[in-house]
């Protein structure tokens, strides 16, 4: 699904230039679940807007599902996104006072899905999120925060996307709830065979993962397989 070899950014130039990724390189097949974890400054930031198609690399190319989006234009990535990649934020980023279901359906608004069949894939999506049917009504600012970012889950579902990009996203949860939200990654990956790739600067979150690719100053400084609640 994804391939990615001799990747590097660079923001500025001249002696201001400033290199965030040095040549990163590797490849995530359909289906894995895999966490890319560093400190603040290890450039997995930059790495995941290239990755989402919200920015392109200075050098080095990106496939994804076999299309070269590295040296693609504006709306072309915007197409890519719409189209493929289904995103998580850590800031949930849903509307306040409209319900959950219509919340889920705006994507395929957007997209002109006619309204019999945005509510039934809305629906599937959002009872694949874990989520029950007695909270399709209830407006995004009436849930905890876990059953909101479920909701934000189930929103980037509802395209049935090639990649899921998680970005911290519990990293507004209490502990107890980022376990909920982590464990309906777990189960998405491995229950319907969702490729997802989660962000994150937390040992513990990524040991949810079952590959974990550590950068460090642009680089990887470690690519290995892992068995979930593990780190080594």
């Amino acid at each position: 699904m994804i391939e990615i070899k001799d990747i590097t950014k660079t923001y500025g130039s001249g002696e201001m230039a400033l290199q965030a990724l040095k040549g990163v390189s590797f490849t995530i097949n359909d289906g894995e679940f895999v966490a890319i974890m560093g400190p603040s400054g290890s450039g997995k930031s930059t790495l995941m807007h290239i990755l989402g198609c919200l920015d392109i690399p200075t050098s080095g190319t990106y496939f994804l599902d076999g299309k070269d989006v590295s040296k693609m234009e504006d709306d072309e990535l915007a197409e890519i996104r719409k189209d493929k990649i289904g995103f998580v934020f850590q800031s949930f980023n849903l509307l306040p006072r409209t319900t959950v279901l219509r919340n889920v359906m705006l994507p395929l608004i957007y997209a002109g899905v006619d309204e019999e069949n945005r509510e039934e894939r809305a629906s599937t999506s959002l009872l694949a999120a874990g989520l029950t049917k007695t909270h399709f009504s209830h407006l995004s600012n009436e849930l905890s925060g876990g059953q909101i970012q479920r909701v934000a889950i189930a929103r980037a579902l509802v395209n049935d996307p090639s990649l899921i990009l998680a970005d911290e996203p519990t990293g507004n949860l209490d502990s107890k709830t980022g376990e909920i939200v982590l464990s309906t990654f777990q189960e998405l990956n491995e229950k319907q065979g969702c490729t997802v790739v989660l962000i994150t600067h937390e040992q513990h979150v990524a040991a949810h993962a079952r590959r974990i690719i550590t950068l460090r100053d642009g680089v990887i400084l470690s690519d290995h397989r892992n068995r979930p609640g593990q780190t080594t």
